[in-house]
């Protein structure tokens, strides 16, 4: 059996195995979303700023039920303009949460499409302020190029809407982002099932954030388990080289040099 060395990657300083990144929210309970993220294989998890109540202590306290080890990612969920989302970011590290941050500043509540021009202008401030940053943005090449060259440390384009389950809904766009980057991209948001965390490893992707996928199944636990794999299996496709497409059959015994 042909073995490989370990396939890690970075995102600025900080080296990681696993190519899933997962969330907190949206679990029935703490017990349901620890033993989800155990079984997820992450090492990274995602944690809003803004949605965590610091005056909970002990088991009342979400980060108390994060398994140990895993690195902590802030986000600036539920921020709507960039200097919302830069104080975020800024309470975040007060609070020994790390320089590391996914930033968000969303342009519209229905959709929770970014605003790109805010979320570039906040970029710039905190990459100048020594972040780690992750900006949430569209499958926009362009706009993934300006945060990139803005100092983000990793792009993080959506494969659909936050929530929806839709899977890759524009994977030229996404090949497009991978093919033109000089550092990580993770597809983050529309993630639906195990299928379409393979597809977007497939594609070339550094890695895949999800929340709702597991959160939201039946068996969160279960699903967090088919996540691992499935981001293994298309990591390990993208590592092998697809055949190519073709229109037309081609027979996979060929006929040439049959004896009858």
């Amino acid at each position: 059996m042909e073995t490989r060395a370990a396939d890690t990657w970075s995102i600025g300083k900080h080296a990681f195995t696993s190519r899933l990144l997962v969330g907190t929210g949206k679990y029935a309970d703490f017990p349901t979303m620890q033993r989800a993220l155990a079984a997820s294989g992450a090492e990274v998890v995602t944690v809003a700023v803004r949605r965590l109540d610091l005056s909970k202590q002990g088991e009342a306290s979400l980060l108390s039920w994060i398994p140990k080890g895993m690195k902590l990612l802030p986000n600036t969920a539920a921020c709507f303009t960039a200097d919302e989302a830069v104080r975020t970011a800024r309470l975040g590290r007060e609070l020994g949460l790390g320089d590391l941050v996914k930033l968000e500043v969303i342009g519209d509540p229905r959709t929770l499409f970014p605003d790109v021009v805010g979320l570039v202008e906040a970029a710039r401030v905190l990459v100048k302020e020594g972040f780690t940053v992750l900006p949430y943005t569209n499958d926009d090449p362009v706009t993934a190029k300006r945060l990139e060259d803005a100092g983000c440390a990793a792009i993080m384009p959506l494969g659909a809407p936050i929530g929806s389950g839709l899977g890759i809904r524009n994977r030229f766009n996404i090949m497009t982002i991978v093919e033109n980057a000089k550092v990580p991209i993770l597809v983050d948001a529309g993630v639906g099932t195990a299928s379409d965390a393979a597809i977007a490893m497939e594609l070339g992707c550094d890695g895949v954030l999800m929340n709702t996928a597991i959160a939201a199944a039946k068996n969160p636990v279960l699903m967090a388990s088919a996540m691992k794999k499935a981001i293994e299996a298309g990591r390990e496709a993208y590592l092998a080289g697809r055949m190519p497409a073709k229109r037309f059959a081609s027979a996979s015994s060929p006929v040439d040099g049959t004896f009858f």
